[in-house]
């Protein structure tokens, strides 16, 4: 392995740790809010990353240059909702939030690098360091959004659909629950299509707010 990919390995990680930690951390704050402490006394309320880290899936696979990754799924108890939260709703608004976090987090990747190419272009000029952390930023974070937004279990987006499905499909989604595992497996490693087109309408997006900004 020579230096150049080692270093863009390197990167992908600090990029992907910083990304799922947020991620995680806003499902135990969104979770907190809404009455359940399950996730604050796993030690999960915390924007440290180590807490959040799975050996294989944050660490191991990035630094082999697989392109996906993973943290700790964070501890969540909808019986303690508050009593005024629909467990239900909690559920969705707890799930959702690791997603939408994502895509707040990208949205300032690119409103701060359209800032800097406003005020300073030459600090993040094509293929500088900052350029390319901002760049990645972007991309990792759109791509950790829409993959978690599919409607499959045990990804975020499965456990909004387990609460959306209306109860006369329940026994078929429940059908579809036990084979998803191999469902996700079949979208890693050949459906990357499915969901590389969204991804790139999301950066194109980004890249184009940040377009605006640096006027």
């Amino acid at each position: 392995m020579d230096n150049a990919v080692l270093l863009e390995r390197v990167t992908y990680l600090i990029l992907l740790v910083l990304s799922l930690t947020v991620h995680e951390f806003s499902h135990a704050w969104t979770a907190w809010r809404l009455g359940d402490d399950t996730a604050a006394l796993a030690g999960r309320l915390t924007l440290n990353p180590i807490p959040h880290i799975d050996p294989i899936g944050t660490l191991i696979l990035p630094l082999l240059g697989v392109p996906f990754g993973w943290a700790k799924p964070v501890p969540v108890n909808p019986a303690r909702f508050r009593r005024d939260v629909k467990m239900s709703t909690g559920d969705i608004l707890t799930s959702a939030a690791g997603p939408i976090s994502n895509l707040l987090l990208a949205l300032l990747a690119a409103v701060v690098l359209g800032i800097v190419a406003r005020f300073a272009p030459g600090v993040v000029r094509n293929g500088s360091g900052a350029f390319e952390l901002l760049r990645g930023l972007m991309f990792v974070n759109a791509a950790l959004m829409i993959f978690n937004l599919l409607p499959i279990p045990p990804l975020d987006g499965g456990h909004v659909a387990a609460n959306l499905v209306p109860y006369r499909f329940r026994d078929a989604w429940e059908s579809f629950a036990r084979i998803a595992p191999f469902v996700l497996l079949a979208v890693i490693f050949f459906g990357r299509s499915i969901i590389s087109a969204p991804i790139q309408f999301i950066v194109a997006g980004l890249w184009q707010i940040a377009v605006v900004v640096a006027g």
